[in-house]
């Protein structure tokens, strides 16, 4: 394939420092961009970081069409650099570009531009359990019209920023009554841009209340759990796991099915089906409910030590055996080359 890579003059990797980074400010020096037009993706560039130019009349900023992707590339102690199942982040991506109308952006361009953008950035990717190179590919509506359809004219682009151990610090929760973060029908499984900003007033609302994330519940009813914040949830009752299947409100995390996989590789009964609000609370009465805890690529597993419905309040116990901890364990040890790959997970640049 062929690419167009302009190299910047001079690093700004100098200036970094990577010991103090707040996620998602600080961006490689290079990113990679790739235009539809006329029908067809044109010939991607790997450029400088920085600004665009976009008409104000940018179908993106009046109709919403944008999506993207969260994936990492993680740098083991020999200096190789991995991707861990980008496959699956390429055909997401995809999946939510055709729920908005947008066209499918080819293999070949996600790939092979993102490996070949990761060669060039490769300094920018540290050695060290936790760190890595957060990497966002997305897709945006940039022609320049205002009339209520899909555009004809799109960019594909992938920037990538350094990243240490995601740390949220104790996290507590409100079970949704009101809000709702997805309905039936909609782009609740889509990584969809709208899907976040809808979020931001609600869970605004929990930070007053002294709470740090909302666990969603499902439109119609409120009555069963969904996803918590922008990640998938997890439920151990008991030694059992438990979490919601996907549909079409609910984001087919790859990190949520890479833990399924590791539950039913290390004999940990896990089951996948509709949980109740009022199942929890029982179980939390009854100190059956041992662990809440959230998946996703930033913070890969991050633990939920209480939460909140209508006028009561439940806090979780500290296990010294947590499966949150020991999927996280299992997973970055995959990730960064240190455990066997049964799956193949792994993709090496």
């Amino acid at each position: 394939m062929n690419i167009d890579i302009e190299l910047i003059q001079e690093s700004k990797i100098d200036k970094v420092d990577f010991n103090n980074l707040a996620f998602g400010k600080v961006f490689s020096d290079h990113m990679l961009v790739c235009d539809f037009a006329d029908g067809e993706w044109k010939t991607p560039k790997i450029m400088p970081y920085g600004p665009l130019s976009f008409e104000p009349s940018a179908r993106v900023f009046h109709y919403g069409q944008a999506v993207f992707e969260g994936m990492k590339a993680y740098k083991d102690d020999n200096d190789d650099v991995f991707l861990f199942r980008p496959d699956e982040n390429f055909h997401r991506l995809n999946k939510s570009g055709e729920r908005l109308a947008m066209p499918p952006v080819p293999e070949e361009v996600f790939i092979e531009g993102l490996k070949k953008l990761l060669k060039i950035d490769n300094t920018w990717i540290k050695k060290g359990m936790g760190n890595s190179l957060y990497i966002r590919p997305f897709i945006i509506a940039s022609e320049g019209a205002i009339s209520a359809s899909p555009a004809e004219e799109y960019k594909f682009i992938i920037i990538c920023s350094p990243a240490q151990s995601y740390y949220a610090g104790e996290v507590r929760v409100i079970f949704a009554e009101k809000y709702s973060r997805s309905a039936d029908g909609g782009v609740g499984f889509a990584k969809a841009a709208g899907n976040y900003a809808a979020q931001f007033y609600p869970t605004s609302l929990a930070h007053k209340e002294g709470y740090q994330q909302i666990v969603w519940t499902d439109a119609n009813t409120h009555e069963y759990l969904e996803e918590a914040g922008t990640m998938n949830v997890f439920f151990r009752i008991g030694n059992k796991l438990i979490t919601a299947p996907t549909n079409d409100r609910i984001l087919d995390g790859i990190t949520r099915k890479s833990i399924i996989q590791l539950a039913k590789d290390y004999n940990i009964e896990v089951e996948i089906r509709r949980v109740s609000v009022a199942e929890i609370k029982e179980a939390a009465r009854d100190g059956e409910l041992k662990e809440i805890f959230g998946s996703g690529t930033a913070a890969v597993i991050n633990p939920i030590k209480g939460f909140k419905h209508q006028n009561e309040t439940f806090e979780l116990p500290d296990l010294n055996d947590s499966y949150a901890s020991f999927f996280k364990d299992k997973l970055l040890k995959i990730q960064y080359n240190i455990l066997e790959d049964k799956h193949s997970w792994r993709v090496k640049i």
